[in-house]
């Protein structure tokens, strides 16, 4: 019986030194070349957002693992440009990191180590047309479990998924609604896939690729036809203070003056909320009455309540908390947000005793931050007849976390709102990337989000993920009133969560298990391990 996976003859690149053979390019330059391919999908993301480059910028990287001369080779290619990927979408981070940022990279890029082999396996030694069908769903499968991993919080969070590239193309925020960032990721590999096979190789893998391609459109299709957008159901005006940059001696009080003297001029815009940045306060309230005070005066003055961020040591606890703190004209209402998930080396060093060394080359945290325990939904006073809305906060970095807005969303929060703080790198692509995360996260959940940071980008998104108004840049110092929609309407992602990971995991044991059967291993495949390959190829020609 034909095996279903089976090769049709080899056109993987010949290893150098094979008689009458083409020699394969150098292996230092190989070695850039897979850094610099690796490094492509940063241009996808803003600032430079060329999300349409997103859908080929993995070819190259893919058409070089694929001509990888043996799987070692293909393994080291894809641990390469795993570290030019993570340069990439991090670089923002080297004035903190400094040479450090190659350790880190180092590191994360062993993720992409076992995605060389697969895509070796499935795209190289000329694949058959099934084969070629098969790789076309492998393949974004194994990425898929590589920012699974990344989004683990010990290895710098979910910063850089593949899927939030799209975060203003419409339909890709409505497949989002299904089934998270997770299922735009998927799809985007899977285009480069099926356009990598398109290049290289004969009819009929060419014939598979463009299937793939066309359940890749009608997958769209379905979703943007048969899914209905968030239906909304009223407003809410709600407001973000930028002060802008204040360093050195005196910031945090000068900044706290300017977020007063913004938020006074918001006084008559009938308001719902009044958001501050991330560590917008410098002090804890109870040991500071005088800055309770005057929150409490600002919150009177506008006839709203006021959303700051608390970066200081507890009066009550142990410790420096990021603390996302309600103001009410009364004073503090009790609702309180300790941040959960922490920045790796900004907040906190991991394994402190042994890379606290950090802080000496960069500026890695001198003390780590503490962590709350739980998520927190805040319900604002219910005014003429209207319900309470409840906000969801989320702190910086935690706004990449797409479980995190789920939860909220479950939890019944109407509005997500993300306190923000990038001003350490404000002349970077940081700022423009971490504004666009809200609108996956807003798509996701079917509920708005407002993103209000300290420096810039501020801005706000309906709960279909689309803009509303116009954003606050990083060159302003001032405050912006948005008009958000609200929604009731519970998404396919809320629903039912991550289920295009189980997806991934499910292709990944068949292929396993295909393999275990012996429907991928035969004689000459490139599963095998090169040395028993090899020797086995001799036995056979002693053999003969």
């Amino acid at each position: 019986m034909r095996n279903p996976f089976g090769r049709r003859g080899s056109g993987a690149a010949p290893t150098t030194g094979t008689p009458g053979a083409p020699r394969t390019p150098h292996r230092a330059a190989r070695a850039v070349v897979a850094v610099a391919a690796g490094a492509l999908p940063a241009l996808a993301f803003p600032a430079p957002a060329l999300w349409w480059f997103a859908y080929v910028a993995l070819v190259p990287w893919l058409l070089l693992l694929r001509t990888a001369p043996t799987a070692r080779r293909a393994g080291l290619e894809g641990w390469l440009g795993g570290m030019g990927f993570a340069l990439a979408v991090h670089q923002w981070l080297m004035p903190s990191l400094h040479v450090f940022i190659l350790v880190v990279a180092a590191l994360l890029g062993l993720l992409w180590l076992p995605w060389g082999w697969l895509v070796r396996a499935m795209l190289g030694d000329g694949p058959s047309g099934p084969r070629a069908a098969a790789a076309v769903f492998v393949v974004p499968s194994g990425w898929l479990l590589i920012e699974l991993a990344r989004s683990w919080e010990g290895l710098g969070g979910p910063w850089g998924l593949l899927g939030a590239s799209q975060w203003q193309v419409a339909p890709a925020l409505r497949l989002a609604s299904v089934g998270g960032v997770w299922l735009v990721s998927l799809l985007v590999v899977a285009v480069n896939t099926a356009v990598a096979l398109l290049v290289v190789s004969d009819a009929a893998v060419r014939m598979a690729a463009l299937v793939g391609l066309v359940v890749c459109a009608l997958t769209v299709g379905v979703v943007w036809w048969g899914v209905a957008p968030p239906r909304e159901q009223g407003t809410a005006r709600i407001a973000v203070v930028q002060p802008g940059v204040y360093d050195g001696p005196g910031g945090a009080e000068r900044r706290f003056a300017r977020g007063e003297e913004l938020t006074r001029e918001l006084v008559g815009q009938d308001l719902d909320l009044v958001v501050w940045g991330e560590s917008s306060v410098g002090s804890d309230l109870t040991a500071r009455p005088d800055l309770a005070a005057r929150l409490t005066a600002l919150s009177r003055d506008v006839d709203a309540p006021v959303l700051v961020n608390v970066d200081a040591r507890r009066s009550d606890r142990p410790g420096i908390f990021k603390s996302s703190v309600l103001i009410g004209p009364d004073g503090p209402t009790g609702d309180r947000y300790d941040k959960m998930r922490l920045v790796p080396f900004g907040e906190y060093i991991p394994a402190r005793p042994v890379l606290g060394w950090v802080t000496s080359v960069g500026k890695a945290a001198n003390e780590d931050r503490r962590r709350g325990t739980e998520p927190v939904v805040m319900a604002l006073p219910a005014e003429d007849g209207r319900p309470a809305l409840r906000i969801g906060p989320l702190v910086c970095f935690e706004s990449a976390f797409p479980d995190m807005s789920r939860r909220l969303t479950r939890d019944g929060a109407d509005v997500l709102v993300a306190q923000s703080a990038t001003s350490t790198f404000q002349d970077s692509w940081a700022p423009a990337q971490h504004a666009s995360l809200a609108a996956l996260r807003a798509a996701e959940s079917g509920r708005p989000m407002v993103h209000a940071t300290l420096t810039g980008i501020s801005t706000a998104y309906g709960p279909d993920g689309s803009r509303i108004g116009t954003p606050l840049g990083t060159d302003r110092s001032a405050s912006a009133v948005y008009d958000v929609p609200l929604s009731r309407s519970t998404t396919g992602y809320v629903r039912y969560g991550d289920w295009p990971l189980y997806v991934a995991l499910t292709v990944l044991a068949v292929l396993c298990a295909a393999e275990g059967m012996g429907a991928l291993r035969r004689p000459g495949s490139e599963l095998r391990a090169p040395r028993a390959r090899t020797a086995r190829g001799s036995r056979g020609r002693r053999e003969r």
